[in-house]
Formats: C-alpha cells, sequence, structure tokens
C-alpha cells in the first residue's frame, strides 16, 4: 500500500514520518520511499542534496516529491557563512577547513570540459552569494583588492562585488568584496554541493518534482559528451515530471536531462587528435549499446517552471531529453555574468531532440534562446515567445529532420540560424535576421522514425526547407546583412529568406509576408511584398504580464495561404520521413499562438488568426509555486 511521509524543518529522521511526525530531511524520506509513495515537504529552507535511492516503476505508480500545498519550501545547495573578518577597506576573508565541503570542495574544482572557453583563466564551480545575488570570481587577490568592471556582463556595475579563493590539502580560504555590505550582518551564502535534487544513479525512473524553489549549486560545466549534472536532474532516465518549480542561481545548468558518464566523460579534452564531431557519434553509438531507446530514456516532463540565473543553460539534455515535453516554462537571464563562454549556452540547449516538443515557452535575455543541436527529428517547436537574446532566438544544428516550427515569435536581432536540412517553419513571425549555412564537414545521424535508431550518417548541404504562412520583418535596419567565409563554407545573412538563395538543395516557400525591406526567396511564388511598410514590433514588459505590439491591417496579410499538414510537408530528403505527430498520426496546424482555431481554406499568415494591430497582451508565463 501506497503511504505518504511528510518532512518538516521541526521534525527528526528518527521520526516515522507521518503528518504528526515528520522527518527532518527530504533525503531520509527519499532513502525510505517506495514507488507510489508520496513525500510532502512543509515549511522551511532545506540545505542537502537530495539522491533518490530508487524511482517508480510506471507513471501509474511513480515517486512523488511536492511541497505542501501553499507553503514555501527551498531546497539549497549552500550554507551561510559567518565569522568573516575584514581584509581591508570593504574586501573580508573567511577560512573553513577542507572537510566543511564533504567528498568535493568546489573552492578546488575547476570549470572544465568539452566545448568549454575560459576565456584565459580558472573558474571554479563555487559561488559566493550577497542577500541572494552572486558574486563575480576574479582570478587573483589584487582583482578583489580593486575590482574593475567586467565589460562584457550584462551589468558591469554588479561585476564589483567580486570573491577570490585559494585551498590547499587541509583548508580554504575566500576573499571577498562586499562594497558597502558587512558580511556579519547581511546574508553571505557559499554554494557547497554541486546539485540540489540528483539521482547517485542512472536509471532512477519515475520521480515527479513539484512546487519547490531549488538554488545555488556549483554544477560542472555540462557539455553533450559528458554526464550532465544539473541544479535538478535526472540523470539518465526515464519518465520524470519536473513541474511547478523555481530554479535559479546555477553555476552551469539549472534541469537537466542528460546522458550519463559511462557513455563518455569529456572524451575530447581527454584525446583531441580526434574531432569533437567524431567523437561525439562515438558517444551515440556507445549509448545505443548501453540501451539508450525509448524503452529506457527520455519521456520526461518539464513545464510550468521559472528558470533565471544560470551561465550555461536553463535546460540542457544530450541523448536523455528523447520523447520528451518542454512546456510552459519562463526562462531568462541566462549566460549574464558573461566570465566563461563555450558552445553549450542557451535558454535551452537540446542534442538528440528526437520527438520532443518545446511548447509555450517564455524565453528571454539568454545569450541564444533554443539551441537543437544534432538529431532534432520528429521535433515540434510551437507557440514560443523569444526576445532580447542576444546571440539568436534558435539554432538548428546541423540536423537532417523532420523537425517543425510553427506559431513561435521571434523578435531578437538575430531570429534564426539554420544549419539543417528538412525543417519546416509555419505561421511565425521572424523580426530579426535569418543566417543559413552549408555545414558540409561533420556527419550527423539521422534515425529510423519515431526511435533511436540510427539509420545512417550524413553532412549537411543546406537548403530543403519549408517555409510556409510567415510574416518576414527586417526589425532592426541598423544591423546590415552580409556574407562570411568563402567557397563552400559561406554563412548568408538577411531579412526574410534571400539567406537560402545560395544553398544547394531548393527551399519550399510560398503565402509568406515581406514588411519593411525583408527579401522572399528567389524562386518563391504566391508571396505578398510590402517593403515600405513598417509594422513597428515590439515587446512591453510589465509585471504581471508581456504585451506584445505592432501595427498591421487586413490588406498587408492578404495572401493566398494554404493550411499546413503532414501532406503538404511532404517528406525529408535523407531521413524520409513524413512531418507528423511522435505517435506516428498525421498533424495538421490548424490552432494559432494562442490556441485560436485557424481558417481550414485560407489561414492568416504569421501567429495570430485574428488580425489585431496595436497592444495585445500575452498572458504571464508564471510557472513556479
Amino acid at each position: 500500500m501506497a503511504r505518504e511521509y511528510h518532512v518538516s524543518v521541526n521534525g527528526t529522521d528518527a521520526n516515522p514520518g507521518t503528518a504528526a511526525k515528520p522527518l527532518r530531511t527530504i533525503s531520509q524520506a527519499a532513502r525510505m520511499a517506495q514507488p507510489g509513495d508520496l513525500v510532502i515537504v512543509h515549511t522551511g529552507t532545506y540545505r542537502e542534496k537530495v539522491a533518490p535511492a530508487r524511482g517508480g516503476l510506471s507513471d501509474e505508480k511513480r515517486i512523488v516529491y511536492q511541497a505542501a500545498e501553499g507553503e514555501q519550501v527551498h531546497i539549497k545547495g549552500s550554507e551561510v557563512i559567518k565569522g568573516w573578518k575584514r581584509v581591508k577597506g570593504t574586501v573580508w576573508q573567511v577560512t573553513l577547513p577542507n572537510g566543511f565541503f564533504g567528498d568535493s570542495n568546489p573552492y578546488r574544482d575547476e570549470l572544465h570540459g568539452d566545448w568549454f572557453s575560459p576565456q584565459g583563466r580558472v573558474h571554479h564551480t563555487g559561488e559566493v552569494f550577497l542577500n541572494g545575488r552572486s558574486l563575480f570570481e576574479v582570478p587573483t587577490l589584487e582583482a578583489v583588492l580593486d575590482p574593475k568592471p567586467l565589460p562584457r556582463a550584462l551589468d558591469p556595475q554588479r561585476s564589483l562585488f567580486v570573491w577570490y579563493c585559494e585551498a590547499d590539502a587541509k583548508q580554504t580560504r575566500i576573499y571577498a568584496n562586499f562594497q558597502e555590505h558587512d558580511p556579519n550582518k547581511e546574508l553571505v551564502e557559499i554554494t557547497v554541493r554541486d546539485s540540489c535534487f540528483y539521482p547517485a544513479r542512472p536509471g532512477v525512473d519515475y520521480i515527479t518534482v513539484c512546487g519547490f524553489e531549488l538554488s545555488q549549486a556549483a554544477t560542472q560545466w555540462a557539455p553533450p559528451t559528458a554526464e550532465q549534472i544539473g541544479l535538478i536532474g535526472t540523470h539518465w532516465s526515464k519518465g520524470w515530471v519536473i513541474e511547478n518549480n523555481i530554479v535559479h542561481d546555477s553555476k552551469c545548468v539549472g534541469i537537466s536531462l542528460g546522458k550519463d558518464r559511462a557513455t563518455g566523460q569529456n572524451v575530447w579534452s581527454n584525446n583531441p587528435r580526434k574531432d569533437g564531431a567524431t567523437h561525439y557519434n562515438e558517444v551515440i553509438f556507445r549509448a545505443l549499446r548501453a540501451g539508450w531507446s525509448k524503452k529506457k530514456i527520455g519521456s520526461h516532463v518539464v513545464r510550468n517552471n521559472v528558470i533565471y540565473n544560470c551561465e550555461q543553460a536553463g535546460v540542457v539534455g544530450s541523448l536523455g531529453a528523447v520523447f520528451s515535453r518542454i512546456e510552459n516554462n519562463h526562462i531568462y537571464d541566462i549566460w549574464t555574468k558573461r566570465q566563461f563562454a563555450g558552445a553549450e549556452i542557451a535558454g535551452i540547449k537540446i542534442h538528440a531532440a528526437i520527438d520532443v516538443v518545446i511548447r509555450q515557452n517564455h524565453i528571454h535575455n539568454t545569450g541564444r534562446g533554443i539551441w537543437l543541436d544534432w538529431m532534432a527529428q520528429g521535433t515540434r517547436v510551437t507557440r514560443n515567445l523569444l526576445y532580447d537574446n542576444t546571440t539568436d532566438d534558435l539554432f538548428v544544428e546541423v540536423n537532417h529532420g523532420p523537425f517543425l516550427v510553427d506559431n513561435n515569435m521571434f523578435l531578437s536581432p538575430n531570429s534564426l540560424r539554420c544549419w539543417s536540412q528538412g525543417g519546416a517553419w509555419g505561421h511565425n513571425l521572424f523580426n530579426g535576421r535569418i543566417e543559413a549555412f552549408e555545414e558540409i564537414d561533420r556527419c550527423t545521424p539521422y534515425h529510423v522514425p519515431h526511435s533511436t535508431w540510427v539509420a545512417a550518417v550524413r553532412s549537411i548541404h543546406g537548403g530543403e526547407n519549408r517555409f510556409y504562412n510567415n510574416i518576414f520583418t527586417r526589425g532592426y535596419p541598423e544591423l546590415r546583412t552580409r556574407r562570411t567565409g568563402h567557397g563552400r563554407r559561406v554563412r548568408w545573412l538577411g531579412y526574410g529568406l534571400e539567406a537560402f538563395n545560395q544553398t544547394t538543395y531548393v527551399v519550399l516557400a510560398s503565402g509568406n509576408v515581406y514588411l519593411k525591406g525583408a527579401e522572399p526567396y528567389m524562386k518563391e511564388k504566391g508571396c505578398r511584398i510590402h517593403a515600405d511598410f513598417d509594422p513597428q514590433v515590439r515587446i512591453e514588459q510589465q509585471e504581471d504580464r508581456v504585451v506584445f505590439l505592432w501595427r498591421v491591417n487586413r490588406e498587408v496579410l492578404d495572401v493566398a495561404t494554404q493550411l499546413i499538414s503532414t501532406q503538404l510537408l511532404g517528406k525529408t530528403l535523407f531521413s524520409n520521413q513524413g512531418f507528423e505527430n511522435p505517435d506516428g498520426s498525421p498533424l495538421v496546424i490548424d490552432r494559432d499562438f494562442f490556441g485560436t482555431p485557424r481558417d481550414r481554406n485560407r489561414p492568416t499568415p504569421g501567429p495570430f488568426e485574428k488580425i489585431k494591430a496595436g497592444r495585445i497582451p500575452i498572458a504571464a508565463w508564471k510557472g513556479g509555486r
């Protein structure tokens, strides 16, 4: 019979875990819980790493961890530090025995891994917080005594709050410049655990984590060729539900749906004689031999979460996110300190988004919004709002498709970076530039439909994409179109579909509208061009919602369109798969950004079926508790 365990800061782990006699730690409840059990955690801050000993057996018999209804529960990977001694002026120092940190010391552990760019200096996994806000690590004590603003940080003045560490075999010294603040009178915390909720081994399946605030973990850099540890993570398992949480202040990753260590651990860094793509292909086949399949891995749900202040990614998943849904999350302030860089930074970064649905997410103020890298097949990106992302809103990298991108609003200066074939874009609004590139030097897999099984590998020659019923506008006229590179390695960057004019394979396009100088594909027929019409697209962020503003009318959007369906989109060239739902059934784009039914005879181009100019309130992505 299923049991209910209660956890309270006033309990003790010697108790049986009843409502009257609760446990003290979530970790003790995790040791006791069996499939079908419910763990209810009551108000308070829990400074621990929860490593579930076991998972559930199925969707119907899972282990559920949830905050008690209406109560505020915070799991932290940090500890409060007192006893700071003034060194000079606004600089303070504390010395801690290394035993304080347990098995791993974040102030000795350095960030490292494949595709990590340290910017010429050492970074540690640890972090120092003053009143809930992280300080900036600097490489020398001199830089603590005389801090300088970091120009590339999004808040350079905040970068004057700095820290530095020294550690030997016995103790760790941390120096911090708290400016005008006295650390012994205010809340100072340092991260001491590498995660807040993460199993110690793979295969801990069918767990639900609901209603918590989780923060301040010393997470390691998480490339696709290594174990990906997040502030909360599934550790190469199946069937998790992570919902209604607030996840923030991870050194690297917020939520991880990634792979394990056994299939490869920073293999490129350990053997740089082979290129990274070859190493990753080897990781993929190693994973297949180890049982990577729909039966064992993926099928997670990540929904209704608020994720922010992570310096690598809000959600990451290499191989382990297959067959999952990522929906209705608010992801923002990713990679804002910008002390390090690397090829894995995004609001959502997924490798092998096989039959993954990314829906109704609100993503802004990140480096890159959504990044689908390798093996996006059967993927759907729909009804997402992206803006104020400094690199681009959507990057589809070396995929063969099919993947479908519909009813999205891409409003940043760079809307789309397309290094893939086999994609379909319908009813989107592109306000920024679009880049097309043929990646002929990397061979990447495509799969048997709705499966992880690899059918073959192939390079990307560009084109072979479909664009129906979209709106393109030159929203940032100060940013020029351009051509970079030479020979076959040329990147074309423009507004509208002009970037695809030089790709090897033909692009299919019709029913699109081009405004304010955006250019159509050279072979496109059946489009509408209003070169002098400025829709004046912009976003206003209010306290409780986002408001979209534009200036359009029915005449501007008057173009012959058709309902987008599996039949219209056809099959991809190499994977030879149709655009269909994850269960293999035919699909049709018969609803708009808001879920309003589309006109089945002549749907309106762009994300909104009902044409309305002026202010359009967009329901807030509240998420969390």
